[in-house]
């Protein structure tokens, strides 16, 4: 009877065994390779079937089994551990630019008293935003991972490293001892996702990557630390009994071949240039990462060479980290005003202490509207986090309630244009407020002017941003109407005006004068009337009265009108200083023809879209779009299958031969008379 428990327990052990050695290939295929083995249902079977037998049978567990992985200890406290090679950091090169790259080698080749001749390899690596790590193997077994600390005692961390599914907990054929060091951290869409959780249940947000993957790490339940899915990337080495490689790039292919995550982002160089090349290329890849990093790190190649060099004030003269500005610093909010868009959107801006982000400094953010303001809970006073990557516009991302100062004071936007005190109104639902002075209101003033006279809109040209700046410098405009006052003699003085180009600024103002009613919509700067809005506007209405007197379910029977552009356009004209300068633009002789509109008409291209291509016999572009306007029809600039015809010339090209392979009827502009005039749809 003895033996034949004695054979059980020896099967129990190898079936143990076995299990643990199929889990971690099939971890190692799913973590690291992206070339998963088998379906979860046969990976969580095997799992289940090890830890049944590890609870029934503790005696056969080993230390290193991949249940380990799912966490199991609640310790009190982190234990302290020393680190047998210290944990040093490495020098920061604050000189963003490539200056920091050449600066560094001008060191290393100064201290190793090399010739210019001489040639020198750098490894370049990317600088994790995370949590370093020595990791120590004993025999090929991880016995112990603790944090960095300060760099002589750090924090065991072992039970919550052990949960990181991309580390293997046995390597074969490892060195007796060999410390391997790296960064623990957070990928981007694992955080994201945190965060929602974390957001679901109520908790408090984590504030970043890194914060979130050093939190998680220090757990002491490493049931949680497992949850979080954290990640391991290895970069060097502490204390080993044999050395695998003499340089730091053949060291990481070495730890790579042992099952060990490394960065494929890294490269040996020799020269300034290229430590700038790779410093500017990882810039511009840096955002599509699956994680945060804040520089790179370049390293002298070779191990003989790093041992000369040594180091100085505790950090090697071997390596440096260049990094780039940060994304991420807090500053203080010391007040909140209020800008006024060119269309009237009032705006709240932070003017923030002045702080360095991004590679700028920053002393104003937009808080974009008042349920922005709302949602952040910001004060004037509050210390904020504000965030700027790359050329993304900065924005405060949260803000620290803990170093709120007792005369915080809360911002209440306000009720009238802080310009010119024009009502500011704000419909239901809507997240902007407006001011409805729109076309006397001075601090739209400048952008008004240049709105009203570009190309699309009444199509004036000489009027570029400084000489609309001085126009409104020198009282000469006020209104868009006092453009029509401007005379050869008010504008010769001004800066870059002589006479002859004053003369070419009044006959292009004349010219403008005929206009169409659309491009005048378009040029009055009505809040969200682009241009498809306005050419919709004229086509409806004909007239411009018929609009000034329309009801709100009257505009909204306009085409893409909907509650909201039907509430701005009848605040704009409800606003007698606006109808008084429409008037002034009309006393200054500007005209266009007008109509009865299409409102209840049945039109002859009503329902139908065009797209046109190639050279047209008698029609330019422009003018065949605005006949099939005035005739009902859309004009759209691509093909579909919902493209009712193609109205093609010559010389027609990919775009005739899209409708050809999608079946749309194509005509010629003899037919596209013919069906405006006749009201008879033209054969395909």
């Amino acid at each position: 009877m003895e033996e034949q428990d004695k054979k059980k327990l020896e099967a129990v052990k190898l079936r143990m065994e076995k299990l643990a050695e199929e889990l971690e290939k099939h971890n190692k295929a799913y973590y690291i390779d992206n070339a998963p083995t088998v379906s979860d249902e046969i990976y969580d079977s095997l799992f289940q079937e090890l830890a049944r037998l590890e609870k029934e049978y503790p005696q056969f567990k080993s230390p290193v089994s991949p249940t380990e992985r799912v966490g199991a200890t609640v310790q009190s406290e982190l234990k302290k551990v020393t680190h047998a090679v210290p944990m040093l950091s490495i020098h920061t090169e604050t000189d963003y630019t490539a200056q920091g790259a050449y600066d560094f080698d001008a060191r290393v080749r100064r201290e190793l008293e090399l010739t210019p001749d001489q040639t020198i390899d750098y490894d370049c690596e990317l600088k994790f935003d995370g949590l370093a790590i020595n990791l120590r193997y004993e025999d090929g077994v991880l016995v112990q991972a603790a944090t960095r600390g300060d760099g002589y005692t750090g924090e065991d961390v072992t039970a919550n490293v052990k949960t990181i599914k991309t580390l293997p907990l046995k390597v074969d054929g490892f060195p007796k001892i060999f410390e391997v060091r790296g960064e623990v951290i957070m990928h981007k869409e694992v955080f994201r996702k945190l965060n929602e959780e974390q957001e679901a249940v109520g908790a408090k947000l984590f504030a970043n990557p890194r914060n979130a993957a050093a939190g998680s790490l220090r757990q002491l339940d490493s049931a949680l630390t497992a949850k979080r899915n954290l990640n391991f990337y290895a970069y060097g080495y502490g204390e080993v009994s044999e050395m695998p490689a003499d340089t730091q790039s053949g060291l990481l292919d070495y730890l790579k071949s042992k099952g060990f995550p490394v960065i494929s982002n890294r490269i040996v160089v020799q020269t300034p240039e290229q430590l700038e090349a790779f410093h500017l290329e990882v810039a511009r890849i840096r955002h599509d990462l699956p994680f945060d990093i804040d520089g790179v790190v370049y390293k002298v190649n070779s191990f003989a060479r790093q041992k000369q060099l040594g180091f100085v004030s505790r950090e090697p003269r071997w390596a440096v980290a260049h990094k780039y500005p940060p994304e991420e610093v807090q500053t203080q909010v010391l007040d909140i005003t209020v800008q006024v868009g060119r269309t009237g959107k009032l705006t709240p801006v932070a003017r923030l202490k002045p702080v360095f982000v991004g590679g700028t400094t920053i002393s104003n953010v937009s808080l974009h509207n008042e349920e922005f303001l709302q949602n952040m809970g910001i004060k004037i006073g509050d210390t904020v986090v504000v965030h700027r990557a790359g050329d993304v516009i900065p924005e405060i991302v949260r803000v620290i309630p803990e170093l709120r100062p007792k005369d915080a004071r809360d911002f209440v936007m306000p009720e009238f244009c802080p310009v010119c005190g024009s009502h500011a109104y704000k419909e239901d639902g809507e997240k902007d407020r407006h001011c409805s002075g729109g076309l006397f209101c001075r601090a739209q003033r400048a952008q008004s002017i240049l709105h009203f006279v570009s190309r699309k809109a009444m199509g004036i040209d000489g009027i570029g941003e400084k000489l609309a700046e001085q126009l409104i410098e020198h009282d000469l405009v006020t209104t868009v109407a006092d453009i029509y006052r401007l005379t050869v003699d008010k504008l010769v003085g001004l800066d870059r005006m002589g006479q002859k180009s004053a003369e070419k600024l009044v006959a292009s103002i004349e010219a403008s004068k005929k206009t169409t009613l659309e491009r005048f919509l378009y040029a009055i700067s009505i809040p969200e009337v682009g241009e498809a809005t306005a050419r919709n506007l004229a086509s409806h209405f004909g007239a411009l009265k018929p609009l000034e007197e329309a009801s709100l379910e009257q505009l909204q029977e306009v085409e893409d009108i909907g509650p909201s552009g039907a509430e701005n356009i009848l605040h704009f004209f409800a606003e007698p200083a606006n109808i008084a300068v429409i008037n002034d633009l009309m006393d200054r002789g500007v005209v266009w023809e007008e109509g009865t509109g299409t409102s209840g008409q049945e039109l002859p291209l009503n329902g139908l879209t065009f797209v046109l291509t190639g050279t047209l016999p008698t029609l330019s572009r422009d003018e065949a779009s605005d006949i099939i306007r005035k005739a009902g029809g859309k004009v759209s600039g691509s093909v579909s299958k919902k493209t009712s015809y193609v109205l093609a010339g010559e010389s027609a090209g990919s775009k005739l031969a899209k409708a050809e392979a999608l079946g749309v009827n194509i005509i010629d502009e003899p037919e596209l008379f013919k069906m405006i005039n006749q009201g008879v749809k033209a054969d395909g």
